[in-house]
């Protein structure tokens, strides 16, 4: 293509709570537009298997269902899921059981359940779906994946056969887990589960120990929920009679990663799942640059976020990727800068985050005209 007419792929995440990833990708075309008016813009907007995840899957064609779920803290909420072309499903953890829910938050993390994640995979199979790819991202549950699985028919019994609530609290009286009402038509479904995480389910390096602090699992609980998670996992592998607790990547979600493996998922990363489904790779085919970004790059960017694997599939393509991100982690520019062909922020100086957020897709459009100029002035 003559350099009067470049073909630019535009491939940013969401810059969370901010902009989706789709008014990312717009705002910064906008702004290479008013730089090179004859270039030619494809926008595939990215996600890596967190909040966002649900969008990205759906901008290339599919249909939004809102599906009346429990959410972690047991209350019924609806959350939307979807229907791909092709008739798969998307569930993502955090629209369900997200750790950005409010009601969620300020419910004590024992009482919180991944129940919902179970109901709405039960209604997708309702709807017909069989594939289902379920995003990890996110999550505020720290259950072992036991609500996903009471939701698709399993029951968790006590020593005198009283059901259970499907909970950290509650599984401390777990006695024994009948999987025999287990939904039917899981045997005929398949399920890849977008995660970049391979913590195993329990120990050290497990889901409580690692990421519940995070979710409000206070310090003197950490050994005593481990335990608990250890103990559903036994009698849940035995139950289903497959072993998973040390698989990497059960320890995903608070556990839903478990869960899963159960179920027979494979793992992948989520936004390796993200670039296939958006045609990431198709876009690349003869175009001149990429520009990616998120909300905050740092050094967690080079552990598989969207960015980086939208510049790996750039530079495997053979062209530059620049990176144009709401903030940039000084202490990581050198380590981004051996990927990037630029890393830059939209922040004309400084200024209040507040502002920086209500004028994101403006500011993006000008540092994104003022990059193309760069690259493409004479």
């Amino acid at each position: 293509m003559p350099r009067s007419a470049p073909i630019v792929v535009v491939a940013p995440d969401s810059f969370k709570g901010s902009l989706s990833a789709q008014e990312v990708a717009q705002a910064i075309a906008q702004g290479v537009k008013r730089a090179l008016p004859g270039a030619q813009l494809r926008l595939c907007p990215m996600a890596d298997g967190g909040e966002g995840t649900l969008d990205a899957m759906l901008a290339q064609g599919g249909e939004r269902r809102l599906l009346r779920v429990h959410g972690a803290s047991q209350v019924e909420r609806e959350a939307a899921a979807g229907l791909l072309a092709d008739g798969s499903a998307i569930v993502e953890t955090a629209e369900v059981v997200g750790i950005t829910d409010a009601i969620a938050m300020q419910t004590d993390v024992e009482a919180r359940s991944t129940r919902g994640m179970g109901e709405a995979i039960a209604l997708l199979l309702d709807a017909g779906a069989r594939r289902f790819f379920v995003a990890l991202g996110g999550s505020s549950t720290n259950d072992g994946g036991a609500g996903l699985l009471v939701g698709l028919g399993m029951k968790l019994l006590d020593a005198e056969g009283r059901e259970l609530e499907p909970t950290p609290r509650a599984l401390a009286a777990l006695a024994r887990v009948d999987a025999s009402g287990l939904d039917a038509r899981l045997a005929q479904a398949s399920f890849v589960a977008m995660s970049d995480v391979d913590n195993p389910l329990t120990g050290e390096h497990g889901a409580t120990a690692v990421f519940g602090p995070q979710k409000g699992v206070k310090a003197d609980r950490i050994d005593a929920l481990d335990a608990i998670l250890a103990h559903f996992a036994e009698l849940a592998e035995a139950a289903l009679g497959r072993r998973a607790r040390d698989l990497p990547g059960a320890g995903a979600a608070g556990g839903l990663g478990f869960a899963l493996h159960l179920l027979g998922a494979r793992f992948e990363p989520g936004a390796e799942v993200v670039a296939a489904q958006v045609g990431l790779d198709a876009a690349l085919e003869d175009a001149d640059w990429l520009i990616t970004g998120e909300g905050r790059s740092d050094a967690q960017t080079l552990h598989g976020k969207a960015p980086f694997i939208a510049c790996r599939h750039a530079r495997a393509a053979g062209m530059p990727a620049t990176l144009l991100s709401g903030g940039i982690d000084p202490n990581a520019l050198a380590r981004l800068s051996e990927h990037f062909a630029g890393c830059f922020s939209p922040a004309p100086g400084p200024i209040a985050l507040d502002a920086a957020i209500r004028d994101a897709a403006r500011l993006l459009a000008n540092e994104a005209q003022q990059l193309a100029q760069l690259k493409f002035g004479e």
